[in-house]
């Protein structure tokens, strides 16, 4: 993601810790890893939950706002080398890893 504002080292443990973003309960840990500090970040992020506009909402909670955010992964599925508006089927194996998921 890219991050308008400074994102700190401070700010890996409290995402660690858990976001305050405004629902009942925070949100569950995150890892952030820093690419780039300054007054545009660039940033990798981990989330283990999908609450609506999570991450957005994260970095709002900081002071930061995101203007570019891409999902590469979601679960066992990995974007790989997809472009905009590409699609492809999900293999069996792929399939079966969604289905045995806790």
């Amino acid at each position: 993601a890219i991050i308008d504002g400074e994102v700190i080292e401070e700010h890996i443990q409290m995402f660690l810790d858990g976001v305050d973003i405004g629902d009942e309960d925070l949100t569950m840990p995150a890892d952030l890893n820093i690419l780039k500090s300054d007054k545009t970040s660039e940033i990798e992020l981990t989330i283990r939950e999908g609450r609506f506009h999570q991450v957005k909402r994260m970095f709002e909670a900081i002071g930061c706002r995101v203007t570019y955010l891409k999902r590469i992964s979601m679960g066992p599925l990995c974007l790989g080398d997809l472009k905009p508006g590409d699609v492809r089927v999900l293999t069996a194996e792929e399939i079966k890893k969604l289905r045995n998921r806790s």
